[in-house]
């Protein structure tokens, strides 16, 4: 472990890292949180050249986020949480002055320069202090799931079954169009209007514009709504999982995936047989283990659905592994 003694008397404080994208925030802020919550949290703004060499060190590397970050190595919390090849920089830094530190997603580096990794199963990635999770960290559980209900009341009144549409953005790996989402959205209207029921749909910062409008304009007859962007409103989410009766999610984003299936209904990726790579990897563990299966019925049972939940276990081993109370 590349570390060094600390100096003077650090506080028994969480930090949380991340580059701000909202998938590694994501992930950082929940551990932080399952952990005791964090006093602190960075989003990084890394600086040529470190930015591009990150998470490997060179010279000056003190400074790869700005001298308000040079500063607070001096002062380095208990345990550094970070998600994400900026942060594992950073992490790595903090390390370096006493911190603990526990770095979440692959650095494609050895692993001695962190207490701990937390990666994905389907990275592959093995090793003494490597933890390895099935998907992704994230807050999603009872207690969010009731707070989802609580901040969209309304949702409730839609007529059932609900049916949560969760749409991302076509990716290498799963490479969806905009005719394949057309024919889903499709099938989804003609289904709640079988079953009486109703569509949540919300789109995130990754669907393109024009496949946003387009669903929108395929659900404009069913009972439900329709998220684009901030000019709908607050996007309703969390009320979405909290709502819904079964969820049909795009398959691009494992963040996403994870999310839906910590919910206690069914779930369906749309086009899960057309991706590749580490994502199809994903998909068949949840696949083998009936996390997801085909579009399921109104009168399926949900009482026997067992919710996908990595944050609170991480969390323990985290506890254990480092001693942290």
């Amino acid at each position: 472990m590349e570390r060094a003694a600390a100096s003077g008397t650090h506080s028994s404080q969480i930090w949380s890292l991340s580059d701000g994208r909202a998938g590694n925030a994501r992930q950082a802020d929940a551990l932080a949180a399952a952990l005791g919550g964090a006093s602190a949290t960075l989003a990084l703004e890394p600086r040529a050249p470190w930015r591009w060499l990150a998470p490997r060190r060179c010279p000056g590397a003190r400074h790869a986020f700005g001298e308000a970050f040079a500063q607070a190595l001096d002062a380095p919390p208990a345990l550094a949480i970070g998600c994400g090849r900026q942060a594992a920089l950073a992490t790595r830094l903090l390390g370096g002055r006493g911190a603990k530190t526990v770095q979440i997603l692959d650095p494609r580096i050895d692993a001695r320069h962190w207490d701990l990794l937390v990666v994905p199963e389907h990275d592959g990635r093995g090793g003494g202090n490597v933890v390895s999770m099935l998907g992704s960290l994230h807050p999603v559980d009872d207690a969010w799931l009731a707070a989802g209900r609580d901040a969209f009341p309304a949702l409730g009144d839609l007529p059932a079954p609900r049916t949560a549409l969760l749409v991302g953005g076509p990716t290498a790996h799963a490479p969806f169009d905009g005719m394949r989402l057309d024919a889903l959205c499709a099938g989804l209207a003609a289904q709640a209007a079988r079953e009486r029921g109703s569509v949540l749909a919300t789109v995130s910062r990754r669907t393109p514009q024009a496949m946003a409008d387009a669903v929108a304009r395929a659900l404009a007859g069913t009972p439900g709504v329709v998220w684009r962007g901030a000019a709908d409103g607050p996007n309703p989410y969390p009320g979405l999982l909290a709502w819904a009766d079964r969820i049909v999610c795009t398959p691009d984003s494992v963040n996403m995936v994870s999310e839906a299936c910590a919910t206690r209904v069914p779930v369906h990726v749309f086009d899960a047989h057309r991706t590749d790579g580490r994502p199809r990897r994903f998909l068949d563990a949840l696949r083998a283990r009936g996390r997801i299966d085909a579009m399921a019925d109104a009168d399926d049972a949900q009482g026997n659905i067992v919710p996908l939940r990595e944050t609170a276990r991480v969390a323990a081993v985290v506890r254990e592994r480092l001693g942290w109370a």
